[in-house]
């Protein structure tokens, strides 16, 4: 076990872990000082420290137990946070959006309650896609555009009981689409955008396609028999943050994260004014064309995954089904190592710290990458 210090150590190892990586420790430093004079002083600032600290806590406890939850909201499943109960039982969507550097700029990602990307293929340096999954797409003007999908989407959209949004994919999809979990999905059915691209980069889903299509193809909007119940991940109580460095003995300075996604070099920097991870590609911020906000996130999971290449061509799936394998979340500046499970096609992926105790997390939005196991070393921290 790591001890916990203030500042950026390199670690040499992380158990089992393969990660040597940028990590660095992050926790309490001694404060004690040889000069009595300096030590006087040092005392002197942790009462004051200690005073706010105390300040700052009956504020947010008082805060907290005066927010009541009105009565005509709930706390979304996929962020924890106060929505509407006008959609409490409708399906979020999982939309399929193209990550190619034509594509850019995105419409309506900063939209998503949760953000996922993995690799669409072996091939062109291991381009990824984006998965955005939104609760409230009766709000979206714009999302996309909008690209293929491949099987492994299937799988974790399975795990929302969403409805998937996608312009085809390999023939690969097919066994996985005659399955009663996965029938509902809307393919190459959404308004095109003259935006002066290739016809490959013009679709997008705009306000009154997803009511249109779903009554056209008579899929429900709201969960059927196949959702999974209560939140998809274990939140904190809304109004309250869990952090890392207090609550665990091992965890790791995370400010900024390098994922080993060669074709768009993913990286996620936190910003403490907003306490959210900034995601970056190609080297810019990525700022959503409609709302010109930077993609930001509370929480970032990373899920290392290892995948089973199906054709010539780079067509893949993760082998996301399973358990025991790493992980790391990122939340306020820190990474804990955890382990991940999901022990079936529509099973929830569930996520576990090394006490075999299910993973909280901070309420608000989420990233999550998965990472080939062949690249999981490649992950750096600073």
């Amino acid at each position: 076990m790591f001890n916990k210090t203030h500042g950026k150590k390199a670690l040499a190892a992380l158990l089992s872990m393969t990660m040597v990586l940028s990590v660095a420790a992050c926790g309490k430093t001694d404060s004690n000082t040889n000069d009595d004079a300096q030590s006087e002083v040092s005392y002197e600032k942790i009462e004051a420290n200690d005073a706010a600290t105390e300040s700052a806590t009956a504020e947010a406890a008082s805060a907290d137990e005066a927010y009541v939850l009105p009565d005509d909201m709930y706390y979304s499943e996929l962020t924890g946070e106060p929505i509407s109960k006008e959609i409490q039982d409708q399906r979020p969507i999982a939309a399929m959006v193209d990550n190619e550097l034509t594509a850019l700029p995105h419409y309506g990602t900063a939209q998503a309650d949760v953000v996922y990307e993995l690799m669409n293929s072996t091939k062109n340096d291991r381009i990824t896609r984006l998965m955005c999954v939104v609760k409230d797409w009766n709000n979206v003007e714009q999302l996309g555009s909008i690209r293929s999908t491949r099987p492994t989407n299937i799988l974790l959209a399975s795990e929302w009981n969403a409805i998937l949004c996608h312009d085809g994919g390999p023939y690969h999809n097919d066994a996985y689409f005659a399955k009663d979990w996965a029938k509902d999905h809307l393919s190459g059915v959404f308004s095109r955008v003259n935006n002066g691209k290739k016809k490959e980069f013009t679709e997008y889903i705009l306000s009154g396609d997803m009511n249109s299509q779903i009554e056209k193809y008579n899929i429900s909007a709201t969960y059927n028999e196949f959702a999974n119940e209560g939140s998809h991940f274990n939140f904190v109580p809304y109004g309250t943050e869990i952090n890392l460095d207090e609550k665990y003995d091992r965890s790791y300075t995370a400010n900024k994260v390098s994922l080993p996604f060669k074709h768009n070099g993913s990286t996620l920097t936190y910003n403490a004014e907003t306490g959210m991870y900034e995601y970056s590609e190609y080297g810019e911020p990525h700022e959503d064309e409609d709302s010109g906000e930077v993609l930001a996130f509370k929480n970032v999971i990373l899920q290392k995954c290892s995948f089973t290449q199906l054709d010539e061509n780079g067509y893949l799936i993760y082998n996301c089904i399973g358990s025991g394998e790493n992980a790391w979340y990122l939340t306020n500046g820190v990474a804990k190592d955890i382990t991940w499970v999901k022990s079936s096609e529509t099973a929830v992926t569930k996520f576990y710290d090394e006490n075999g105790e299910e993973l909280q997390i901070n309420t608000g939005k989420t990233y999550i990458a998965l990472i080939p196991d062949d690249t999981w070393d490649k992950v750096i921290f600073e």
